[in-house]
């Protein structure tokens, strides 16, 4: 789409492909709502699109230390069963073998339970399968080395609710085995002696969106209360808990929305030295004279901070514990997190940082790959309805993260996938990685795994749009297909290369059935519209009682029309900060696009959509704009009008519509107007539109009067 007030430049401004959508004004309860509260108009109509419209619900919503729990042991029906089975094995002295997942819920869950249980005595060790050979879950090979180790009771955490073969083999050595997972329930249970999964209680209760790391806390908390040992336990375990709740983006509402903001308190003050190392590693806790990332010292760490956001975790903290599980080892995040040596503890968290440069990087090189092909190929996307892209030398562990980056970019289901080489082909790691914010795991539906044999294969990635099932696309591909996973909004797959043609193939015949054409844009969803002087910090210290914000409790979003781009510019690594005037007022704002840098420069008026963000520098704090939207105008733009000297001589210029179609206009001191339209080689000259005659625009004479006519109005 081109920029309407760049009248008669030949430069079209590409704009994000967004459609918006914002919320129907409901003046009368939010006024109802701010006035019963005290909240301001604008908060109060925050909440009536969460469906929050009476005093008492917005205390429930506001303060979740007032929700009612019911008690765990009333909520999980095996819970009291698993803590009999963890007492007995303690008392006796029996092995205890932990099974985690390479993710950042999986492995925060895993040193969460190691912490506890050997804080209460017991004799426990752990296993995560290999990500590159084996893929997600336990497996036969984890049962037998953990029997021949002398294991006598097995924990599952963030996986097992699908294991049938491996827990069957475990029962057969004589070996007890509790599962703890949150995914989607098979049609029928594994049988295992106990299972602790929030899918297995009502969908009303407020322990139904846990985690893995959720199920885990349950569980550690309730054995420690049980062995009268939990006072020194809590705290520490909270802080995990928090870690990978938020980077599994799990849903903020509920016992998450209470327990989440009470460990977001606690984490900047960290008594855990690996949390205190990867905070400062990783730039979330700053303090005057901190030393390079690479530097640290045991005395450089000294928390300054009252609370995290959960953006710090999603965008900063849970990335770099991420990267390990998709790159590395997680046994560096292990030892990072349950290690109470500080110089270890910064060894590990240097690790992560490396890693996860090394991650950025491939997404970085990928994505743009990705990127060329789509044009070189020149795919049309509105006629395909989905993209299906595959390239040799692509690293599996991250083509997830490139697949959400091209859905927000496309506007359309993405299936990344890269050639191996290998025998034993695996699902792709079915969470997403928590900085893209794009799935929703409180929707998982696990499939069955398929089992493929074929040496040479395609092993991929998929992430949806909301109107497209991923899941349900590759059930509906399931014959070109080795091993298979997911949930509504990502999956895993591998396939034969000598499928591809056909898996494409039937995955747009899939798409066409579910998507209408309109779907084929990122939506952005806008809460109200605001103008620039009720931006204050005030409003922006207002906003946060209703944090943390997150999956299923969404940060506030605003839209303004009609504004005004004084100054942008790019920083840092393809951002543009922007500085922002609201039309026909005194009023200016600072901003921030991230990861924009395609759609530099943007056109001088546009309507904005964003988030409030806090921004501190040299000792300032103020409140800026996070920019998530952008539009033309739909409001018709308002003349915009200059005065300059050519050849000695002073001209007037404008800008005006003439029906739908910009026209500038050049004014001399006689009284004669120039009209030009964009694209015409022609003008209308006269000192009215009844008496103009057309002229021929292309004499340098004219063509120079024009671009100095332009600058003047601060065309681009």
């Amino acid at each position: 789409m081109s920029d309407t007030s760049n009248l008669g430049s030949s430069r079209q401004h590409r704009l994000p492909n967004q459609r918006w959508y914002i919320y129907p004004t409901q003046s009368e309860k939010a006024e109802i709502l701010a006035q019963g509260t005290g909240l301001s108009l604008l908060l109060a109509q925050v909440l009536v699109n969460r469906e929050i419209e009476t005093a008492q619900e917005v205390e429930l919503f506001l303060n979740p230390e007032s929700l009612a729990l019911p008690s765990p042991l009333d909520a999980f029906p095996d819970l009291a069963h698993s803590i009999e089975l963890l007492e007995n094995a303690i008392s006796q002295g029996e092995k205890i073998a932990i099974c985690g997942d390479y993710d950042a819920d999986g492995m925060t869950s895993t040193a969460l339970l190691l912490r506890s249980l050997s804080a209460l005595g017991a004799q426990v060790d752990y296993a995560i399968p290999s990500r590159m050979r084996e893929g997600y879950g336990i497996n036969n090979r984890i049962i037998e080395e953990f029997h021949q180790e002398g294991v006598s009771l097995i924990i599952t955490v963030d996986n097992g609710i699908s294991a049938h073969e491996p827990v069957a083999k475990a029962r057969e050595l004589g070996l007890k085995i509790i599962i703890t997972d949150h995914h989607d329930l098979p049609p029928e249970l594994p049988n295992a002696n106990a299972i602790l999964n929030p899918k297995l209680i009502p969908e009303t209760s407020p322990y139904r969106g846990l985690a893995g790391v959720g199920v885990a806390y349950i569980l550690a908390i309730s054995l420690a209360q049980r062995l009268q040992k939990w006072q020194n336990l809590v705290n520490p375990l909270l802080e995990l808990f928090t870690l990978g709740t938020i980077a599994d983006l799990a849903p903020l509402t509920g016992v998450n929305r209470r327990w989440v903001k009470r460990g977001l308190r606690l984490l900047p003050n960290s008594k855990l030295v690996g949390i205190q190392a990867l905070t400062h590693v990783a730039g979330v806790v700053k303090n005057q004279g901190t030393p390079d990332a690479y530097q640290f010292t045991i005395d450089s760490i000294n928390t300054a901070q009252n609370t995290l956001k959960p953006e710090d975790i999603g965008f900063r903290l849970g990335p770099r514990i991420n990267a390990v599980g998709r790159l590395d080892d997680p046994q560096i995040v292990i030892e990072l997190l349950t290690t109470n040596d500080m110089q270890i503890a910064l060894e590990r968290a240097v690790q992560c940082e490396k890693i996860n440069q090394k991650r950025q990087e491939l997404c970085a090189v990928i994505e743009g790959d990705a990127i060329a092909l789509v044009e070189k190929n020149q795919i049309d996307l509105q006629a395909e309805k989905v993209l299906v892209i595959v390239q040799k030398g692509w690293h599996h562990g991250v083509i997830g993260i490139v697949a959400s980056r091209l859905v927000e970019r496309y506007g359309v289901p993405v299936f990344i996938g890269t050639y191996e080489e290998k025998e034993e082909l695996t699902t792709d790691e079915i969470t997403d990685e928590s900085e893209t914010l794009s799935v929703n795991l409180d929707e998982e539906t696990l499939g069955e795994l398929k089992p493929s044999s074929v040496a040479k294969k395609i092993r991929g990635s998929a992430r949806g749009i909301p109107e497209f099932n991923v899941y349900e696309a590759l059930c509906y591909c399931h014959d070109f297909l080795g091993k298979y996973g997911g949930h509504k909004a990502a999956g895993g797959f591998s396939l034969p290369t000598e499928n591809l043609e056909d898996f494409k193939t039937r995955l747009r015949e899939f798409a066409h059935q579910s998507l209408d054409i309109e779907c084929l844009k990122p939506l952005v969803a806008i809460d109200v519209q605001a103008n620039f002087e009720e931006i204050t910090f005030d409003l922006y210290q207002e906003i946060d009682v209703i944090h943390p914000c997150g999956i299923e409790n969404k940060d506030p979003i605003f839209w303004t029309p009609n504004v005004q781009i004084i100054d942008q510019k790019i920083v840092g690594k393809g951002h543009i900060k922007l500085t922002l005037r609201q039309e026909r007022t005194p009023y200016y704002l600072k901003a921030i696009a991230w990861r924009w840098e395609e759609y530099f420069p943007l056109p001088k008026r546009v309507d904005i959509a964003y988030k409030l963000r806090e921004n501190t520098w040299n000792g300032n704090t103020t409140v800026e704009l996070e920019i998530i939207g952008v539009r033309l105008p739909i409001s018709p733009e308002p003349p915009q009008i200059a005065e300059f000297n050519y050849r000695d001589r002073l001209y007037t210029c404008s800008v005006s519509q003439v029906g739908t179609i910009p026209e500038l206009r050049i004014k001399n001191q006689e009284g004669q107007i120039l009209a030009i339209q964009p694209g015409q080689k022609t003008g209308l000259l006269g000192t009215s539109r009844a008496n103009a005659k057309e002229i021929d625009i292309s004499k340098p004479f004219l063509q120079e009067l024009i671009e100095i006519a332009k600058k003047a109005l601060m065309f681009s």
